[in-house]
């Protein structure tokens, strides 16, 4: 039989999937699972305002659990030097 507490972080963040997905971020870029008892928050959003809005529906979504968050934001601008291949 499956853990019931194990169950309810898994529910909760599939909810906080679904509400980066369908709320004014349309943020598919960021990815949540359950690793080793905490919440691995991974991925590639295009600002510093999407990354905050990301860690705070988090924060929400996740509240009580142990979150890691690795968002970064994508760099836009025009690189400074050539690149080596």
């Amino acid at each position: 039989m499956s853990d019931p507490g194990v169950q309810n972080v898994e529910y909760r963040v599939a909810h906080l999937q679904d509400r980066l997905a369908a709320e004014e971020l349309g943020e598919l870029g960021v990815r949540a699972e359950v690793r080793a008892g905490a919440v691995a928050l991974t991925g590639t959003v295009p600002s510093a305002q999407c990354r905050e809005t990301v860690l705070r529906l988090a924060r929400e979504e996740l509240a009580g659990l142990t979150v890691h968050a690795d968002v970064v934001v994508a760099r836009t601008t025009r690189p400074d030097q050539a690149e080596e291949l």
